[in-house]
């Protein structure tokens, strides 16, 4: 049985684990936290559960493709609910919004604020249903090696569909001129990809995803598909050591032999590193096997970072779906404060999720579980006085909003931010989500998925391809795996 180190717990490790466990390999999982999941992790404090990350179940496709490679369905693990509305949104001027999960009342809505905005929507999202289909179908399962990769007749037949080189800003205002429907397209990118101007429109596939194939919820939360993963790995051998932190990968011969970590080598075939890909380049090898260097990191654009309040509410809150976006102040000037002049913003946007809203167990009967985030620029200085300044600000405008005082009963607070992200993760630059998507971070232009130094080290996550969020991540990780499995069959 070949021997395989996967760095890290999170869903792109996860996901790697599973099908090269389920190919006959002998795999072990290390990962520095006390608990599983990486970003997906999730902790409990007086009687309320919180995800610590990702909030957002989009593109279940991609989480059925995942476990029915195993011979498995998502309801063998958890219960999904489709969320209605999606999720709601509140602009200037006390304007609200509900995102419906039908199409049909969706184009309704549209048709409410936009003359033909129905119309438009439904050209828009055939279009983004082709960019959907052909994205999954023939980029996002590809490990970004070579341009090769994507010379494919069909692909290229399509490839003036798929608007690559225009950007999702001019794209979407080819459709739509009300500024509240502009929001609700774009923001998307805002949250996880980058800045609209620089993000090709291909990424409209996003908009099409959240729209089209709906908001979901595993009940119990996020951390019930990271335990799935988990029951369905160890099912198939994986082992997981936790509390246990890499602190070196053993290279010889451009191969590397394993790795050390509590003063222990544990030998490898191959290495798998779901951990950030900047710290493991940087920190784990030594300089000669590392493929970039520290200005082309430096020069990376990344995704915003966050954040991020967790608060448990000793009554109920009216006005509050599961989602809530906060448009309330100026879009551009908070996407300038994150990509144009990094800086922390002055009237940032937000958003609040509150799972209770859906699911009783992750609060005590009569309360509220809130998860506040706020998009910000990575490598910002982080400190006690800035997280304070900002929970002042967005609790004061958030009650304002939904017209209802609750920050005297919050019973339990915790913030996460920049210096966390690097502690827990050794995120590059207190990073959430990864690299931008902008068209030079795109396929082949992200951190290549396989080592050019080391043969048989392998990456995946969010600083790779296919890029950040939870289902290419999912991806990622499957993708990776493939290429290990590729090197240790001789391919």
């Amino acid at each position: 049985m070949k021997r395989i180190a996967v760095i890290g717990s999170g869903f792109s490790s996860l996901a790697a684990a599973s099908v090269l466990a389920a190919k006959g390999c002998r795999v072990t999982v290390y990962e520095k936290n006390k608990t599983l999941g990486g970003r997906a992790r999730t902790f409990s404090a007086d009687g309320f559960t919180f995800d610590m990350g990702p909030s957002w179940y989009w593109m279940p496709d991609v989480f059925d493709s995942y476990f029915d490679l195993f011979g498995k369905k998502i309801s063998d693990y958890y219960e999904l609910k489709l969320l209605d509305p999606s999720y709601r949104v509140f602009f200037e001027d006390n304007n609200v919004l509900h995102v419906p999960a039908s199409l049909d009342a969706l184009y309704g809505l549209f048709d409410s604020i936009e003359k033909n905005g129905g119309v438009r929507l439904k050209q828009f999202l055939r279009e983004a249903a082709y960019k959907y289909e052909v994205g999954m179908q023939n980029l996002v399962y590809k490990p970004g090696q070579s341009l090769v990769e994507f010379l494919d007749r069909d692909f290229l037949k399509g490839l003036f569909r798929m608007h690559v080189l225009q950007s999702f800003h001019r794209y979407v205002r080819k459709y739509f001129k009300d500024p509240k429907l502009i929001r609700i397209m774009e923001f998307p990118v805002l949250f996880l990809g980058g800045m609209p101007r620089n993000t090709p429109a291909l990424y409209s596939l996003m908009s099409y995803a959240g729209l089209s194939l709906g908001t979901w919820y595993p009940m119990g939360g996020m951390s019930k598909v990271i335990a799935a993963m988990v029951t369905l790995a160890s099912s198939l051998g994986v082992e997981f050591q936790t509390d246990v932190e890499i602190s070196k990968i053993a290279v010889r011969d451009n191969l590397t032999r394993g790795v050390h970590c509590n003063g222990q080598f544990f030998a490898a075939d191959a290495v798998v590193a779901g951990a950030d890909y900047h710290h493991v380049e940087q920190n784990l090898l030594a300089p000669e096997y590392r493929t970039y260097d520290p200005k082309y990191w430096s020069s990376r654009v990344m995704a915003p970072s966050s954040l991020i309040f967790y608060l448990g509410v000793n009554k109920k809150i009216n006005n509050l779906q599961h989602h809530n976006l906060f448009f309330d102040e100026d879009f551009d000037s908070h996407i300038q404060d994150i990509y144009g002049q990094p800086r922390w913003p002055n009237k940032p946007l937000f958003y609040v999720c509150c799972p209770s809203k859906t699911d009783p167990t992750v609060a005590p009967r009569g309360s509220e579980n809130l998860f506040v985030l706020i998009p910000i620029a990575a490598g910002l200085n982080d400190d006690e006085e800035i997280r304070h300044k900002y929970f002042e600000l967005v609790i004061t405008r958030l009650e304002k909003l939904i017209g209802q005082q609750f920050k005297d009963n919050i019973i339990f607070q915790r913030s996460y931010c920049l210096k966390d992200f690097k502690k827990d993760y050794h995120a590059f630059k207190g990073n959430a989500y990864g690299l931008a998507n902008t068209l030079k971070q795109t396929a082949v232009f992200k951190p290549s998925m396989r080592s050019k130094k080391v043969e048989n080290l392998f990456f995946s996550g969010q600083l790779t391809v296919p890029g950040p969020g939870v289902p290419p991540s999912l991806i990622s990780g499957q993708v990776a795996a493939r290429q290990a499995l590729n090197y240790l069959n001789g391919d």
